[in-house]
Formats: C-alpha cells, sequence, structure tokens
C-alpha cells in the first residue's frame, strides 16, 4: 500500500514515550511506521497529534477536528488505555468510540487500531485492571469487524508480556516494544518487506530469584505508581498544557 497523508491520533503510546528521540523527545510506533511508508513514498507527509495522558474522550474532543481537516487516507487511532487505567465508565468509553470511529470511517481513509497488551503480565497488581482491559480489547475488535479497519492484535503477542519491551515505567513501550508495534501494524497493512513473526518472543532468559523480584517490583511501585497515583487524586496529567509534537502534516523525510 501507498499513502499520502497519514495522521495519528492517541495518547502517549502513540506519542512514542519510552522511546527517546533527540528531535520529538520520544519517536515511537508510529513515528517508525511512518518512516516505513516514506520507504515507499518519499514524499509521505505526516502528522502526530497524540498526547500523553488523553483519554478517549479529550481525544474526540482536542484531536478529531484536526485530523479531518488534513484529509488524511491512513490514520491510526488506537485509544482508550487511559479509560482502562482511570475511573471512566466503560460504557460511555464505547460511546466516545463509536463517535469517534465512525467519523473515522466516513472519511474513507485507512484507519489503524489495536487491542492492548495483557498488563497482567508485566505490571504489579495489573489484575485489577484485567476487566476493563478485557472490555476494551473486546470493543476495539468489534469496531474493527463493523467499520471494516486494520486491527493489530498487541494482546495476544508474546513479545509484549516480556519486560524487555517495556520502559523502566512499565507503562510505556521500550523502543523494541515501539519497534515491534511498528513491525505488527506494517505486517496487518500488507506492507513489504513485513513479517509474521512481529509477535514472536525474545530469547527465554533464566527467571529472576523471588526476592529480586519483590525488590524491583517494590521500587516499580516507589518511583512510578505512586507518583501516577498522586496525579490522579490530584486530577492532573503529564499531557496538562503540552502540544502535540507534529500536530501539522509535514514531510517524513527532509530534502
Amino acid at each position: 500500500m501507498q499513502f499520502s497523508r497519514f495522521v495519528a491520533l492517541g495518547d502517549s503510546q502513540t506519542e512514542g514515550m519510552g522511546d527517546p528521540d533527540p528531535r520529538y523527545e520520544y519517536r515511537g510506533w508510529a513515528d517508525r511506521l511512518a518512516d516505513r511508508l516514506a520507504l515507499s513514498n518519499p514524499d509521505l507527509q505526516y502528522a502526530n497529534l497524540a498526547v500523553r495522558g488523553k483519554t478517549t474522550r479529550q481525544a474526540r474532543e482536542e484531536q478529531l477536528a484536526p485530523a479531518l481537516s488534513m484529509d488524511p487516507d491512513l490514520i491510526t487511532a488506537p485509544l482508550g488505555m487511559n479509560d482502562v487505567i482511570g475511573s471512566s465508565d466503560m460504557a460511555a468509553v464505547h460511546g466516545d468510540l463509536d463517535a469517534v470511529y465512525r467519523v473515522l470511517h466516513a472519511t474513507g481513509a485507512t484507519v489503524v487500531i489495536s487491542t492492548y497488551p495483557d498488563v497482567t503480565r508485566t505490571i504489579p497488581m495489573g489484575r485489577r485492571f484485567e476487566g476493563k482491559l478485557l472490555a476494551l480489547n473486546a470493543m476495539m475488535r468489534e469496531f474493527a469487524d463493523e467499520y471494516g479497519f486494520v486491527l493489530v492484535d498487541l494482546y495476544s503477542a508474546p513479545v509484549l508480556t516480556d519486560l524487555r519491551a517495556w520502559a523502566p515505567d512499565r507503562l510505556h513501550a521500550s523502543p523494541l516494544g515501539h519497534e515491534r508495534f511498528a513491525d505488527g501494524a506494517a505486517f496487518a497493512l500488507g506492507l513489504e518487506h513485513s513479517s509474521a513473526d512481529w509477535a514472536a518472543p525474545l530469547e527465554v532468559l533464566a527467571e529472576p530469584r523471588r526476592l529480586y523480584r519483590h525488590a524491583r517490583d517494590t521500587r516499580w511501585a516507589v518511583q512510578y505508581l505512586t507518583p501516577w497515583m498522586i496525579r490522579r487524586a490530584r486530577g492532573r496529567s503529564l499531557g496538562d498544557g503540552r502540544a502535540p509534537k507534529r500536530p501539522h502534516l509535514t514531510p517524513v523525510r527532509d530534502g
């Protein structure tokens, strides 16, 4: 497939947190996918409207209209993970997702969405989110079927249950994790040289001892979980006051 105008919507995952980049602070799977698409179309224009911390409702209110104004022929819009780990009513999330996806479908563009990885395997206390995660993933499959969207099934990817695919905060993918997500999107789109092996597990390492795992999880809770809970209690987000890193269509390749 060849596209001319690619617009990405979303939250920290699509912004690219966990995948450092000297130009935009973070690179991420969507930027990596844009680089691949530009191999077949060097004139590809790309915008990334994703901002960390955004809920589905905020993406609907803040990102949808700017995206439509660019008349994209490719849109990526995996939404909802901040609703899963927040206090959102999943019935309301379904309504917001449907409102966004119905409009995106009407554009005639190719739309890519995804399920979300199994956080119960990577985040301590992750099982408290399991019911909402499974509900969101069911919605994503439903919308992919209803609207004919391209679905990247991250939940079924063995590599994404490996901590090496995650940044130290375990909430955002590592460079390797973002690369595998881009690989999965490329394969789902049928891009040349993409591979069905994108989800394959990494080489198995020896399981760390229980005491080490406990210490590791305790450090994670102190360093990452506690600040997140404080921000949530105060009604704050890392994305407050932030603008998208690529708010307008610009060439993926310079010159």
